[in-house]
């Protein structure tokens, strides 16, 4: 296998297919477990110091996206969300280009997606209606504050930076003979083509 790129329908696809959903599985239970522990022990918009001056675990809602985005659109981080996981199930081969962590990051960014749509969908009052919690909150003594997150903030970020990564030190599928020669006639003129 050259450069390690998998084969479609291998058994090594297969595997890899196989450890990849269960890495998701295992963020979306692990995104799923700390929001409920927290809205179980922190109330809201309250603070624990974990670093002084640095990092701290709270408890905070967000109905749009990143940053509050969207806030008063609630629905549409949440159709975007399902549409981009939806596209990446569809097109995930082509995404991957065969390539073993490209997998792994598609499972952490389709982690990430299930376990925010999970609270939008079920951490609510009624159905559809919920908030995404947060509870990772970094800063500067206060004088400078990154956004609220969550574990699945960060499956999606990992993921994305594994894939950005990966296209950067993985070599370009190089043409083959078959594909040269359709090139080729591809730019061929009618009459010359027409003729084989």
């Amino acid at each position: 296998m050259k450069h390690n790129r998998l084969e479609k329908g291998s058994p090594a696809e297969r595997k890899v297919l196989i450890w990849a959903t269960i890495v998701m599985i295992a963020l979306v239970v692990c995104d799923q477990a700390t929001k409920s522990l927290v809205v179980a022990n922190i109330d809201f918009a309250h603070r624990i110091t974990v670093i002084p001056g640095f990092f701290d675990l709270t408890h905070v809602t967000n109905k749009g996206a990143a940053w509050g985005m969207f806030h008063s659109l609630p629905w549409l981080p949440f159709t975007i969300s399902v549409v981009a996981f939806l596209l990446i199930l569809v097109f995930l081969r082509k995404l991957t280009d065969f390539w073993a962590e490209r997998y792994f990051a598609m499972a952490m960014i389709c982690s990430g997606i299930l376990g925010n749509c999970s609270d939008r969908v079920f951490r609510g009052e009624q159905a559809f209606q919920g908030a995404v919690i947060d509870f990772l909150r970094f800063h500067w003594h206060n004088t400078a504050e990154w956004p609220s997150f969550n574990i699945a903030d960060s499956a999606i970020c990992c993921g994305v930076a594994l894939f950005v990564l990966s296209t950067l030190i993985r070599p370009e599928p190089k043409k083959t003979a078959v594909n040269s020669e359709k090139d080729e006639a591809a730019h061929e003129s009618p009459d010359t083509a027409s003729a084989f």
